[in-house]
């Protein structure tokens, strides 16, 4: 199994330290992708900088995107390991090539991170070159890396603190057989709101499946079975719409056959005299459809809106 061990901000890992999230936004200013081999659920480990230089917790990657300062702040929030917005920036233009109000920064999504205590942390692999800006992959059936695995996974296994994890986390850090610390995979880790929000969004081409529009800051994440009920945060179970849209969707007052095509409620009509720009979109196959076939909306998710929630 590989994964990843990255160089960490000691302010961002010591604000995050302190607070129990389910996702965080592990970001850099450059836009370039911290590698271009990692797999969901791949672990992601935090290596401290100096004065520290000790592996001190880790998450499981979820994905990347390039987002403007801005948008990933009103996306994470706190989770980008700041109080406001105001600090937000002031950890990232110090960094900055040029100076920008609003720059590009690089997102590398987390879900379930974990952060051990002091007497837990784990020394740099003699392998570590001070050299190494970014990160480095190892892989757990080698000689560093398995040492590095089997320090994390002997920490999870026997140490009672890390017992306060809840289950989800142990589950997506390691599964049991009869090797010692148990023999390592990858679990595919559930989405939060945030890493939903943006990984939607991407998979759409960041345009409308409805309309095309692509002005970023009225596009929304919406769930196609509500999560607040049966429905959860894969992307298969959303579709990236333009606000008004969103509401319609949601109100019933639009929704999309199980063979992709735009249903137009007669309620529109019905309640507001109105509802032209709406109605010529009925009955037209979506205008943005992602490529890749686990982000594609789910058939049967869809008829259960079209059956369920909208008012035809």
């Amino acid at each position: 199994m590989k994964f990843w061990v990255g160089v960490t901000d000691n302010r961002w890992y010591e604000f995050l330290a302190q607070r129990d999230f389910d996702e965080v936004n592990f970001w850099q200013p450059s836009a370039k992708p911290l590698f271009v081999d990692g797999s969901s659920g791949m672990p992601f480990l935090f290596k401290l900088k100096r004065p520290h230089n000790h592996i001190a917790g880790g998450g499981f990657f979820l994905g990347t995107s390039t987002l403007p300062l801005s948008l990933a702040w009103e996306v994470f929030k706190q989770k980008n390991g700041a109080a406001s917005l105001e600090e937000f920036r002031s950890l990232i233009e110090p960094l900055m090539k040029t100076r920008n109000r609003d720059p590009e920064i690089g997102c590398t999504l987390l879900a379930n991170p974990f952060f051990f205590f002091f007497f837990d942390w784990i020394k740099d692999p003699p392998s570590w070159a001070g050299s190494i800006v970014r990160g480095k992959t190892y892989d757990s059936t080698a000689e560093d890396g398995s040492q590095i695995w089997a320090k994390v996974a002997h920490h999870f296994v026997h140490d009672a603190n890390a017992q306060a994890l809840n289950e989800e986390r142990m589950d997506a850090l390691l599964s049991q057989d009869d090797s010692k610390f148990g023999e390592p995979k990858l679990v595919k880790p559930r989405l939060g709101q945030s890493s939903f929000r943006v990984l939607v969004t991407d998979a759409y081409k960041r345009r409308c499946a409805m309309t095309g529009e692509s002005t970023l800051v009225v596009l929304e994440a919406a769930h196609i079975v509500p999560y607040s009920g049966v429905g959860t945060h894969d992307i298969s179970n959303g579709i990236l719409l333009r606000s008004d849209f969103h509401r319609l969707f949601d109100k019933g007052l639009v929704s999309i056959t199980a063979d992709y095509k735009i249903k137009v409620s007669p309620r529109i009509r019905e309640a507001w005299f109105n509802g032209k720009a709406y109605y010529r979109l009925d009955d037209q196959a979506l205008t943005v459809i992602p490529d890749a076939v686990h982000a594609k909306p789910d058939r049967d998710r869809l008829d259960w809106h079209f059956r369920n929630v909208f008012q035809g």
